[in-house]
């Protein structure tokens, strides 16, 4: 019995190094069904909310300071009007970053593509074309717990997708948006 041990934990132990491997794959999979099939339930399975959230306040709060530039941020009008424009930046993300907001996202992405005739067989009554922000994405490794998935848009611009290891799954933790600085 002792000589099937060893070689059955080591059998174990790389099933799990390659679901792990795996992870961000099969979370990028995952995420692309919830999209698909508008499932606000599942894609929370994917996506660390509060952990995007955070993310995506800090790029937007840094691109709002940025784009003010130093005249601005230098005046006290400047500085009331950079707070107040936080804030509302902010509420927008605790809003639209949550499973719920997703979904609203979701039903507002397929009225928009029914309203526009972006429908996957012309007909503007029939069902939109399924939303995929990760298709055709390039993944890599930056870590044995960061992944990364680019997606090139049609712009030439670039979004980033950062999926982190929590524990043995992935999880979706930033998107980096294609914010320019001026000038």
């Amino acid at each position: 019995m002792k000589k099937w041990l060893l070689p059955t934990v080591a059998v174990l132990l790389v099933l799990l190094a390659g679901y792990v491997a795996a992870g961000p794959w099969l979370a990028i999979h995952g995420i692309g069904k919830a999209i698909e099939q508008r499932d606000a339930a599942r894609l929370s399975r994917y996506v660390d909310f509060p952990a995007l959230r955070v993310n995506l306040k800090a790029q937007l709060d840094d691109q709002l300071v940025r784009r003010a530039g130093s005249d601005l941020q230098s005046s006290l009008f400047g500085a009331v009007a950079l707070g107040v424009a936080g804030r509302l930046t902010g509420a927008a993300v605790d809003v639209m970053v949550t499973p719920a907001g997703i979904a609203a996202l979701l039903q507002g992405h397929g009225v928009w593509k029914r309203a526009t005739g972006d429908t996957a067989d012309g007909d503007t009554w029939g069902p939109p074309a399924p939303a995929r922000p990760l298709q055709g994405a390039h993944g890599r490794y930056e870590s044995l717990s960061r992944f990364t998935a680019t997606r090139q848009l049609d712009d030439g611009s670039e979004v980033v997708f950062v999926l982190s290891r929590q524990g043995l799954r992935w999880r979706l933790t930033d998107i980096a948006l294609p914010l320019d600085a001026p000038g």
